[in-house]
């Protein structure tokens, strides 16, 4: 054959083609073209921010505005309009409403009058004597603008545009310019504005009380999770297997007692009925069809553990080995520190520009009311959208960016073949090395997620206005949807997490990445299973111990208090507060785990142990691969002793003389 042939050609060009993993050897910016367009994104919800500061909206939240939309603190153009508007408040620099208490619970707004006063009043003011004489000596006047302090007390409109009697003692907020009451009696109403759900004002303040009075208790029970989170991460690699085998146990336990229960019921109700069809044959056969699934259940459980038992030790030896990644890194552990505070920040970012957004856009005045408001209208509209956008990808993108860090670092201890050499800061470097390289990988991972995510949400705020309305066919309908886009999101989650390790191993793209994951867990697919089965099972044990040592910690210590109502809330938020720290620092363990499980699928089936293709996995992975292979061999002299059985009695196997023909 020639060289040029063109078999020949293609067959230099598969092999030039086909995949070569080089850990950390090759690298270069992947997904060029994502990582411009979340730039440009970025950049974009930059011009949001922008634009609330220079429509003004940023200074209206800040410095606040009156019901005819002056900004307080400053000089105001007149609106076209509006009424009162256009005014000098240079020296009236907070805002007062003449009502605080007045919200409207179902639109989550208040509804009274709200003027821009010089001084918030310091005392309780009785009569509007009391209003005169405080606008007199403090310049302050706490009525209608176009009400002459010195007439207060005769004026007729004084009742509808002066405030409330009596007018409680308030001071202003620290960073927004508004006169907060210092009476805490009026501050249920907001709490039933955001939980309507709250009617008794003695339980919540029963409950406000009890938070109060064990702040000291809440601080150490949160202290106390967050110790046990960080001491579980390393310990359990030393009770993963006891957790195994308490899974199998249980379950199987569990399974037969179920089946065996339900089969007594179905005999006890034949023999009862003495073999007669009667009126209750139904429901012997609704209890035969339990029966017989359970027992299906359990046979294929059975089955299922039979096939599995050996792979389980994998997923022992891959938490042992978790175990050792973080004694080696320690610096995973902050991981969730720092990816909390990146959220935190940016959530205060996005609710701050929210806030911006609706204060900005046109004065439109509220016929009903007669207060001026300010709105987006006409294509501003879209602002709100594209930030609520901006929420969900950039949110998604920030778990990405741990995702990817986690998986560096895995990924550079696992392929590190002398572990005590492991290169200086190796979380720090994974970090880094993401910023340079990979950003637009994580950038199109994290909005492929989030385009799951939208319609899966616009489903649930549609099942929500649609409460009680729909009939049962849609409401089943919206909620297989849901479901099933809940379903595709987690298996998208998992695909991309294994993809941002296969990025991180071989510098590849995020579709190149993706697919080589897809391969590697396709033909481990029993073996993944397993681990992913036992893991999540290990690790909702870690999360219920914690959860119960927590609140078990919290009733020894709040038990001087005798009325619930004292100590119930603050339990209830410890225990929360528990879940969620041990959920954070037990999601980065399984990272761990999964990544682990790829570099080991990746190092088995390239390297086979021989000179130039030495593994690369740890003592206790090697163990387990060196006693499969043992018990590999022993299986396969067992099939070569069958083959050489003499085939007649007697007869006897001998060695064949050289040059001797098999003719």
């Amino acid at each position: 054959m020639e060289v040029g042939h063109p078999e020949q050609r293609l067959h230099f060009r598969s092999k030039r083609t086909k995949r070569e993993w080089r850990p950390l050897e090759e690298r270069s910016c992947t997904d060029l073209p994502w990582c411009l367009l979340f730039i440009i994104f970025c950049v974009g919800m930059g011009g949001v921010c922008a634009f609330t500061v220079a429509s003004g909206g940023a200074a209206r939240l800040v410095s606040g505005y009156d019901s005819y939309g002056n900004t307080c603190g400053r000089r105001n153009p007149p609106l076209d309009g509006v009424r009162l508007s256009g005014l000098d408040h240079t020296d009236r620099k907070f805002v007062f409403f003449l009502d605080p208490c007045d919200i409207d619970i179902v639109r989550r707004k208040m509804k009274s009058v709200a003027l821009c006063v010089a001084l918030c009043p310091p005392r309780l003011l009785h009569t509007y004597h009391d209003l005169m004489t405080f606008a007199t000596l403090n310049g302050s006047e706490l009525c209608s603008y176009e009400l002459a302090a010195h007439k207060y007390p005769g004026l007729p409109e004084r009742f509808a545009k002066c405030p409330k009697l009596p007018v409680a003692p308030s001071k202003p907020l620290p960073l927004f310019n508004r006169c907060a009451p210092t009476d805490v009696s009026c501050y249920s109403k907001f709490a039933e504005a955001v939980m309507t759900f709250v009617g008794d004002d003695s339980f919540l303040h029963g409950v406000i009380a009890g938070v109060a009075a064990s702040k000291e208790v809440i601080v150490g029970l949160c202290l106390l999770a967050l110790v046990l989170s960080m001491a579980l991460t390393v310990i359990i690699r030393y009770i993963s297997a006891v957790l195994v085998w308490i899974l199998t146990s249980v379950a199987l336990l569990g399974s037969l007692a179920a089946t065996g229960v339900l089969w007594w019921f179905y005999a006890e109700r034949r023999l009862s009925q003495d073999g007669e069809d009667g009126p209750g044959w139904d429901e012997d056969r609704a209890m035969l069809v339990y029966a017989v699934a359970a027992s299906v259940f359990t046979a294929v459980l059975l089955l299922l553990m039979l096939f599995m038992r050996k792979r389980v030790a994998l997923a022992i030896a891959l938490f042992h080995v978790a175990g050792k990644v973080f004694i080696h890194l320690p610096l995973l552990a902050l991981q969730p520190f720092v990816t909390f505070l990146a959220l935190l920040l940016f959530w205060l970012y996005w609710v701050l520009v929210l806030l911006f957004l609706g204060t900005s856009g046109e004065a439109v005045l509220d016929e009903e009311a007669g207060l001026t408001e300010f709105r987006l209208t006409g294509r501003l509209e879209y602002l709100t959208w594209f930030h609520a956008l901006g929420l969900l990808w950039i949110t998604e993108f920030i778990l990405a960016c741990q995702q990817m860090t986690v998986a560096g670092a895995v990924v550079t201890y696992y392929f590190t073949r002398d572990k005590k050499r492991l290169p200086a800061w190796p979380v720090a470097r994974a970090a880094l090395r993401l910023l340079r390289y990979h950003v637009g990988t994580v950038a199109k991972g994290s909005f492929i997620i989030t385009l799951v995510k939208i319609p899966r949400l616009l489903l649930i705020y549609v099942h929500g206005q649609l409460k009680g309305k729909e009939n049962a066919c849609a409401r089943c309908a919206l909620k297989s949807c849901i479901c099933c886009l809940w379903c595709l999101e987690k298996c998208l989650n998992y695909l991309n997490q294994n993809a941002y390790a296969a990025t991180a191993v071989n510098g590849t793209s995020f579709c190149a990445s993706a697919r080589d994951a897809f391969v590697l867990l396709l033909e481990n697919a029993l073996r993944a299973a397993t681990v992913n089965a036992v893991g999540d099972f290990v690790l909702f044990l870690g999360k219920v111990l914690i959860v119960t040592t927590t609140a078990f910690a919290g009733v020894v210590l709040l038990n001087a208090r005798r009325h619930y109502a004292e100590w119930l809330l603050p339990l209830v938020l410890v225990c929360v507060f528990a879940f969620l720290v041990a959920h954070c620092f037990l999601s980065v363990f399984e990272m761990v785990v999964d990544v682990l499980f790829l570099c080991f699928a990746i190092d088995t089936k390239y390297n086979d142990g021989t000179p130039g293709k030495e593994f690369f996995m740890d003592k206790a992975l090697m163990e387990l691969v060196e006693r499969s292979r043992r018990s590999e061999r022993a299986a396969g002299r067992g099939r070569g002793r069958v083959k050489e059985a003499p085939s007649e009695e007697g007869a006897e196997m001998k060695p064949m003389a050289p040059g001797t023909s098999l003719a």
